[in-house]
């Protein structure tokens, strides 16, 4: 008779704790991890893994899956890159709470589409709404099951809406003590009902499908410290937020920004953390921060930068929201034909020389400017994927060395395969041609991996696959120096986890959830990212698929193997934190 639900056998096991990786057998009953070491019992299902690597389940504390959540029960390509839990709900956007009526459904799809480049005609038919509070929206969730663990925060902007109406839009508007009161008594149930935390935004990045301003940007620490402090009085959750301290060549600004994160940490106790990038105007802020942080933590508060594990890449393309061409008249004129018509017409002498001498005539500046003129940091996407590309194989450097125009190279990169190439562009994180500075931000001991804006950037940007690059980039496949396995399953495990509350998973350890990995680390790898339209309305979206994944388990139950979704559903909505295996 079989003692256990499933062995894995002679793995090398990277638990999750940072320790030194070691040969073991892995047992699993039910939903929980049995037994670690040498496994004399038998298993109703046995896998052999000599040779290849077991790693807790992946967890991505930053996602934003919210409104996906409620029709897709898969949430790939998280769940193919190994992740088996995701916290929804961050930089503060969401769609709970949310008014019963069209116009406020509305103008929530809006935001979402403008801040989060998510297809507005995919969340207009996709979204159930059968929720009105976020209590609601957690019971909608609850109702549903999925490949992975899923759970959200309290968001800001939604929230303000809720309860001020169209001035809590307005970033100009202070909320009335009566509105503030109400406001955090929707944050309190929220975090009663199961949130992970609060989570609030600080950038002028962060806009509507029309342009305007989310109304948390300028929010006064009077108004976060009451929204965060009604989170505390429950006693859990964490702050998660995006603020311009990062990339504003202010000094004064960027202080100002840090004090206001401390102050907000000071008055309610809770852990924060913060979006730290490396724009490439200012390469070395990140280094302030993270010093900043460093102090905090010193001081006793609990802080942490939330960082990502390579470039946030823009992928550029015919087929994608963005390429260097979409502000030149030429291109406008044929940019939504059907894509054999539009290859046909980008092929015209006639048209490329228009082409060309538009894109030189134009005058922008700030993040567009960086987007369609920065061809030192913009590359063909190869297969596989190469997150640290180097200058000569840049749009520039193939320009430079064949002494041709950059608008003509990429006139002919965007036509190969029928239209469907992309381009990589490194927009943060790479301000010295390299992953130096990354690799510094992995070793700080207060940073959090995340950023891979999973659900988010559809047309734009494919990071969830992140996990993956974390594994195969860093500990097998760098030209420079490279982390340790143990390092960076730490970060892809147990120190989101905890940070989250979450001290049942992120280990492989008797008592914990049967999350695991079974990975052939020589054959990790990202494939390309290629656009899906397989969104409701054919809303469309990046999709990056994987190899080496040889088994992922989600609570003892087999998700994906060899990439391919099992049918299997045993995820959940996880509500607040989770204590650790008695």
């Amino acid at each position: 008779m079989s003692e256990h639900d499933l062995v894995i056998r002679n793995a090398t096991v990277v638990d999750g704790t940072g320790a030194a990786a070691s040969v073991a057998d892995v047992a699993v009953s039910g939903d929980r991890i049995t037994a670690v070491g040498r496994v004399d019992g038998r298993g109703h299902r046995e896998i052999d893994a000599d040779g290849l690597t077991v790693t807790p389940g992946f967890v991505d504390v930053h996602t934003h899956f919210d409104g996906q959540a409620t029709w897709d029960p898969v949430l790939a390509p998280s769940s193919i890159h190994g992740v088996t839990s995701i916290v929804m709900g961050n930089c503060g956007v969401g769609f709970a709470p949310a008014r019963p009526t069209p116009e406020h459904h509305d103008w929530l799809i809006a935001m979402l589409e403008g801040v989060e480049d998510i297809p507005g005609t995919a969340l207009a038919e996709g979204l159930t709404w059968d929720w009105e509070t976020f209590t609601d929206y957690l019971d909608a969730l609850d109702r549903r099951r999925y490949a992975l663990d899923v759970a959200t925060h309290v968001t800001h902007a939604p929230l303000r809406a809720y309860v001020m109406g169209e001035r809590g839009a307005d970033p100009m508007e202070v909320p009335t003590a009566e509105e503030l009161a109400e406001m955090a008594i929707q944050v309190r149930a929220g975090m009663q009902a199961g949130a992970i935390g609060f989570t609030t935004s600080r950038t002028y990045i962060h806009r509507t499908r029309d342009g305007a301003p989310l109304g948390t940007r300028y929010s006064g620490i009077d108004e976060l410290t009451a929204l965060a402090g009604a989170m505390a009085d429950t006693g859990r959750g964490v702050i998660q937020l995006i603020s311009d301290a990062y990339q504003s060549a202010d000094e004064d600004f960027m202080r100002a920004e840090m004090a206001t994160m401390r102050a907000l940490v000071e008055a309610t106790g809770r852990p924060l953390s913060m979006t730290v990038q490396q724009p490439e105007p200012l390469p070395d802020r990140w280094r302030q921060m993270t010093a900043w942080v460093d102090e905090c933590v010193a001081a006793g508060l609990p802080m942490k930068t939330q960082v990502s594990a390579r470039p946030i890449g823009v992928l550029q393309g015919l087929t994608a929201t963005l390429n260097p061409l979409i502000l030149c008249p030429s291109f406008q004129e044929v940019a939504r034909l059907p894509l054999p018509e539009l290859v046909h017409a980008l092929r015209d002498p006639d048209r490329r020389a228009r082409i060309v001498a538009e894109h030189a005539t134009r005058e922008i500046d700030g993040m567009l400017h960086e987007i369609t003129n920065g061809f030192h940091k913009l590359f063909p996407m190869g297969d596989p994927v190469d997150y640290e590309p180097t200058a000569s194989t840049s749009i520039a450097g193939l320009a430079s060395a064949s002494g041709r125009n950059p608008v003509e190279v990429v006139l002919d990169l965007l036509v190969e395969r029928d239209g469907n190439q992309l381009l990589y562009m490194p927009l943060f994180n790479f301000a010295k041609g390299n992953l130096d500075d990354v690799r510094e931000m992995l070793l700080a001991p207060n940073s959090l991996l995340g950023l891979s804006d999973a659900g988010a950037h559809c047309g734009a940007i494919s990071d969830a696959s992140m996990t993956t690059t974390a594994l195969a980039l860093w500990t097998r496949d760098r030209r420079g120096d490279r982390l340790p396995v143990e390092l960076m399953v730490h970060h892809l495990t147990q120190r989101g986890a905890r940070h989250v509350g979450w001290f049942d998973r992120g280990v492989v350890a008797p008592g914990y959830l049967a999350d695991l990995n079974v990975i052939d680390m020589a054959a990790l790898g990202a494939h390309p990212p290629h656009i899906v339209h397989d969104l409701p309305a054919g809303g469309r979206r990046l999709m990056q698929t994987a190899t080496g994944y040889r088994h992922t388990f989600k609570s003892g139950v087999e998700t994906f193997a060899d990439g391919e979704h099992t049918g299997r559903l045993p995820g959940v909505l996880v509500r607040g934190a989770q204590p650790a295996p008695a």
